[in-house]
């Protein structure tokens, strides 16, 4: 099952597309159908998830070239990346391996969808790619066992961790490099768990900067997989329907690179995921859309 996020005609809907089918089905908020939006189903459990995904099978097809498509999802409880998370990556990156999960946090205002732009501030040039795994949880859940973890897992996306570098290493934290407008691109719709591998091991990363490609790895390289993360997170952190834990890049970053290799306006980014989909971005001046 696929779940998407949309605009039409000024307002947002949402969207499935069941296996084996190549259809979208859905609506608008507008419409007497519209049993709320994807963030509130989600959260509201997994039965108020399938009804609400029976109802929008049921609805009219959505042309996917008519509507504008958001982040999957828009108000994420917690967004919580990890970075350091292949081994080849903190090579490159001067960092030695750590033997526990690098952590840190966007918020919601960093999210951008397919097909809409990446800012890049006229603060900096130094605005990288990262292409990475999404995971939406489902199921909340506090010290959570390793062997249950996958269980809390709802679906996959893909996920470009834009990163302003030089605002990045102004401090010890990260959080200011990672959370400026719109940098985070997300998308383009969710791939539900049971339609993927168990944790989504095994499957084909790989970024491209104006149809060259910049990193390729495979999900299975992960140093902490999707169920050591969740069991990790959870022992302090409890974990709720809706949050998104963002899995780590491999090498290949423009900041690593000799010379350095950084998004500029007029650029376009991809990241694809293999059984998940593609996602991509423009880069354009946050100056010249406002």
């Amino acid at each position: 099952m696929k779940l998407l996020r949309f605009v039409q005609n000024g307002k947002e809907g949402w969207a499935v597309c069941q296996p084996g089918r190549d259809s979208w089905h859905g609506t608008t908020e507008d419409a007497p159908a519209y049993i709320g939006s994807l963030d509130e189903v989600i959260k509201a459990g997994s039965h108020a998830l399938q009804a609400a995904i029976d109802d929008m099978a049921a609805q009219d097809p959505i042309d996917l070239q008519a509507v504008r498509l958001l982040p999957p999802l828009s108000q994420p409880g917690k967004i919580i990346c990890v970075g350091l998370n292949y081994h080849d990556h903190s090579m490159e990156s001067g960092f030695e391996q750590p033997d526990y999960p690098t952590l840190f946090s966007r918020f919601s205002t960093s999210l951008t969808g397919h097909d809409e732009p990446i800012f890049h501030s006229s603060l900096s040039d130094t605005l990288d790619f990262e292409g990475e795994l999404a995971v939406v949880i489902g199921k909340g859940g506090g010290n959570i066992a390793r062997d249950q973890a996958l269980d809390h897992v709802l679906a996959y996306s893909v996920f470009n961790d834009g990163s302003v570098r030089e605002y990045q290493f102004k401090s010890p934290q990260w959080m200011m490099g990672k959370n400026f407008d719109r940098t985070g691109g997300f998308g383009p719709w969710l791939v539900t768990a049971d339609e993927l591998p168990a944790g989504a091991s095994g499957l084909r990363l790989e970024t491209r900067l104006n149809g060259v490609t910049v990193q390729s790895a495979n999900t299975q390289d992960m140093v902490f997989d999707v169920a050591s993360l969740i069991a990790i997170l959870s022992e302090a952190i409890t974990l709720e329907a809706g949050d998104l834990i963002v899995a780590g890049t491999p090498s290949g970053v423009g900041h690593a690179r000799d010379p350095k290799l950084y998004m500029r306006p007029g650029d376009v980014c991809e990241v694809e995921i293999e059984g998940i989909g593609l996602l991509r971005n423009q880069i354009e001046s946050r100056a010249a859309i406002q």
